[in-house]
């Protein structure tokens, strides 16, 4: 559900926050859960697609503007309206229906989130670079016994005369990670509307500062 408040915010199906890292916070039982700690910065609506234009609805929002000497005109022309001098480091869009009473230069309100919801959280994992099979897909590995010669090796690519080739997709070392990755039904702890933060219960891929996206989950 969307909808504009009396404050001039706007409550969006999505938000996106930072990723601050992990803690431990105790609930009203004297529970401790883990959590991750996102930010909320403000967000302001830049942008509202439709149907008729761009062949599908979303409300474009950005986040922290630039400076004059990294920005483009074209950057500082297309986000005037929204009230920004220069152009912005973050241009992000939420495919939805358009809110009634939505305007451009509005900003986005974290209270479309509440304790208790599930939301789905996308962001890119962390990168390992060119990793073995072993760390890449969780392989067991071979004997550690000192006459072993086989500890960490990917093992045979096993095939015959036919096909006479490695098959597409075989597990060999590689690039591992900086994918996006989504999990879903995670739980939201608490969010703290004057600090700007939202606890999530357990960890949610990506680096310390890296951009995620919440989603509502539909029911």
């Amino acid at each position: 559900m969307s909808e504009v408040t009396h404050d001039a915010t706007v409550k969006l199906t999505g938000l996106f926050a930072f990723k601050e890292g992990m803690t431990t916070y105790y609930n009203e039982a004297g529970e401790a859960v883990p959590v991750t700690v996102l930010r909320f910065e403000p967000w302001v609506v830049t942008q509202l697609k439709t149907r008729e234009k761009e062949g599908y609805e979303a409300v474009q929002v950005a986040c922290r503007a630039k400076s004059a000497k990294n920005s483009n005109s074209a950057e500082k022309s297309r986000l005037k309206a929204a009230g920004f001098e220069n152009g912005a480091y973050f241009i992000k869009e939420i495919r939805q229906e358009i809110p009634q009473g939505i305007s451009v230069g509005q900003k986005v309100s974290l209270e479309s989130l509440a304790a208790g919801e599930k939301v789905k959280i996308t962001g890119t994992s962390k990168g390992h670079g060119f990793t073995g099979s072993q760390k890449r897909f969780n392989f067991a590995g071979g004997p550690a016994a000192h006459g072993s010669k086989f500890h960490r090796r990917p093992g045979s690519s096993g095939n015959r005369t036919w096909p006479g080739r490695v098959m597409p997709g075989k597990k060999f070392p590689g690039h591992y990670g900086d994918e996006t990755v989504s999990v879903k039904n995670v739980q939201v702890i608490k969010v703290l509307l004057d600090d700007g933060v939202v606890l999530v219960k357990g960890p949610v891929p990506g680096a310390r500062n890296s951009l995620l996206r919440l989603m509502r989950e539909s029911k």
